[in-house]
C-alpha cells in the first residue's frame, strides 16, 4: 500500500499529497450519514490534468482505488473514502479557460465553484443556470458528478441540460473529449449524458463545457402563505395549471418556518404554517407573478407583495433551510421526487408514517418539478439513542421510499444514488437494467478503481 504513496509522492509535485491523519478524517467524508468509515491512503490535489492522469496510472494495476471530489457537499456518500483508495481531490483545479459571450459558453475546471462561475458569467449579462442550495460552495464537478439540480431547476433544468462537453480522465489514464461546443449535437451516443450523474464511477472529469443563460432583467418573488403544506401542494398545481413556468417554485412546511426562525430571528411562522415561493423572471416577469398572485388568492393563501430586499431574504432563508444540522444516524434527509400530480398525496403519506412511526418530520421541496426533501429524526439524549428508535427510523425511511415509488417516483431527484441509497436502488430499476449498467461499468473501469461501491 505505501509503494502507491512512495509512487504518488514521486510522480506529483510538492505539496500535492497529504497524509496526515487531520487531512485523512476531513475528506474521508462528505455530508451523507456514513455507514462503513475507511480513511484513505492519502489525499492528493492535482493543478493539472496531466497530473491527474498520473495519480490514475499510479493506481492502475495496483488495487487501490480512486474516489474523485469537489467540495464535499454531496448528502449520499458518493464522496466517501472506501477501503484502500486514495481521495482525489479537484478542488484546486478552479479556473475558468474560457468565458464565450457570444457564443454563450464557458470551459472550466472542475474545481470551479458554481458562485464563482455566475459572477464572471454576469459580467456578460449571463448565468450558469444550475443552483444547488451549496452554490457557494459547490463546485461543477460536484455537480457533473450527481446531475446536481437546484431552486433554479424548475425552468432551467438540471446539470445535464447545461453540459455541451466534457474532459474526462478515465480508468487507464487516457484523456478523452466527449460532446460539442454548440448547443446542438447529435453525432454518435450521448457519451457526455452518460458521464453526467455517474457520480466518478466511470471516469474523472477535468473539464466542462457549460451552456449559459441570459442573466433575467427582472425578477419578481411572491410568498404565499397556507394554513398547511397539502393546500400550499395544491397551489402548485394551480399554477401549473395556468400554464405559467415560474423559474422558482419552492414549498416549505411549518417546521422548516419554526426552524428558520430560530436560527435567523424571521418570523415566517407567524404568517401561516406553509410557504408557497414563487419566483419569476424575465421580461414577462411582472405579468406572470400576477397571473400567480390571483390563482394562489383564488386558492386560499395569503399572498405577499414584498419589496425586492424581502423578497432576495425569502429566497436565501429557502436556501438554508436543511438547517445548521448534518445528516447522521439520528437524522437523515432524503430526495425523492414524484409526479406533481401526486404531490399533495405524498406529504399526506409522509405525514401519516411521521405520526405511525413517532419520528420527527419537516419537509422542503423544489415543488415545480416534484422533487422533494422530507427529513426525518428522532430525539437523543446524551448522545445516545435507544435501539428501537433508529430502527424506526430506518423503518419510516424505507417506506417513504417505497411510497414514493408506488407513486411513480424514484429514490433520488438531484443527489444521486451514492453509498447510501444503494440499499433502495433495486426497487426502482430491475436487474435487467443493472445488470446493463454494471456491463457499462466494466467496459469504462475494467479493475474497478474509480469510487467502487457507489452509483449502481
Amino acid at each position: 500500500m505505501g509503494s502507491v504513496v512512495d509512487e504518488l509522492e514521486r510522480v506529483l509535485a510538492p505539496g500535492r499529497l497529504d497524509a496526515g491523519e487531520v487531512t485523512l478524517r476531513r475528506y474521508a467524508v462528505d455530508q451523507a450519514p456514513v455507514i462503513d468509515f475507511h480513511l484513505p491512503l492519502a489525499v492528493v490535489f492535482p493543478e493539472s490534468v496531466e497530473e491527474v492522469q498520473a495519480v490514475v496510472r499510479a493506481c492502475a494495476g495496483t488495487g487501490v482505488a480512486i474516489v474523485a471530489r469537489g467540495a464535499g457537499t454531496g448528502v449520499s456518500g458518493g464522496a466517501h473514502a472506501t477501503k484502500n483508495c486514495i481521495v482525489l481531490s479537484l478542488e484546486r483545479m478552479d479556473r475558468i479557460l474560457a468565458l464565450n459571450p457570444d457564443d454563450e459558453t464557458a470551459v472550466v475546471e472542475p474545481g470551479v465553484v458554481n458562485a464563482v462561475l455566475n459572477d464572471a458569467a454576469a459580467d456578460h449579462g449571463l448565468m450558469y443556470a444550475p443552483d444547488p442550495a451549496s452554490f457557494r460552495t459547490s463546485t461543477i464537478g460536484g455537480n457533473v458528478a450527481t446531475n446536481a439540480g437546484g431552486l433554479r431547476c424548475a425552468k432551467y433544468g438540471v446539470t445535464r441540460d447545461s453540459v455541451l462537453a466534457l474532459d474526462v480522465v478515465l480508468a487507464d489514464g487516457s484523456l478523452i473529449h466527449t460532446g460539442h461546443q454548440t448547443f446542438k449535437g447529435v453525432a454518435g451516443y450521448d457519451l457526455t449524458g452518460l458521464f453526467v450523474g455517474s457520480e466518478g464511477t466511470l471516469g474523472i472529469v477535468v473539464g466542462v463545457t457549460v451552456r449559459l443563460k441570459y442573466l433575467p432583467r427582472d425578477v419578481h418573488t411572491v410568498a404565499a402563505f397556507y394554513p398547511d403544506f397539502r393546500q400550499a401542494a395544491a397551489g402548485v398545481l394551480a399554477v401549473g395549471r395556468a400554464r405559467v413556468q415560474p423559474a422558482i417554485m419552492e414549498l416549505l412546511d411549518g417546521g422548516t418556518l419554526a426552524q428558520l426562525d430560530d436560527i435567523h430571528g424571521s418570523d415566517l411562522s407567524t404568517r401561516g404554517r406553509s410557504l408557497l415561493l414563487v419566483q419569476t423572471d424575465g421580461f414577462g416577469a411582472a405579468a406572470e407573478a400576477q397571473v400567480v398572485r390571483e390563482v394562489l388568492l383564488a386558492g386560499g393563501a395569503a399572498v405577499t407583495t414584498e419589496a425586492s430586499a424581502e423578497a432576495e431574504r425569502l429566497v436565501e432563508l429557502r436556501r438554508h433551510s436543511r438547517g445548521v444540522e448534518v445528516d447522521d444516524e439520528y437524522r437523515v434527509g432524503e430526495d425523492v421526487a414524484v409526479p406533481r400530480s401526486r404531490l399533495v398525496d405524498y406529504v399526506a403519506a409522509l405525514d401519516a408514517m411521521a405520526l405511525d412511526y413517532g419520528v420527527h418530520l419537516k419537509v422542503v421541496a423544489h415543488a415545480g418539478d416534484g422533487n422533494l426533501h422530507p427529513t426525518f429524526w428522532i430525539d437523543r439524549a446524551g448522545g445516545s439513542v435507544d435501539a428501537g428508535d433508529l430502527e424506526r427510523l430506518q423503518r419510516v425511511l424505507d417506506e417513504s421510499i417505497t411510497a414514493a415509488l408506488a407513486m411513480g417516483g424514484t429514490i433520488t431527484g438531484e443527489h444521486g444514488v451514492g453509498q447510501y441509497k444503494l440499499r433502495w436502488l433495486g426497487q426502482e430499476q430491475p436487474e435487467p437494467v443493472r445488470e446493463i449498467q454494471r456491463r457499462i461499468k466494466e467496459l469504462f473501469d475494467p479493475e474497478g478503481i474509480l469510487n467502487p461501491g457507489k452509483a449502481i
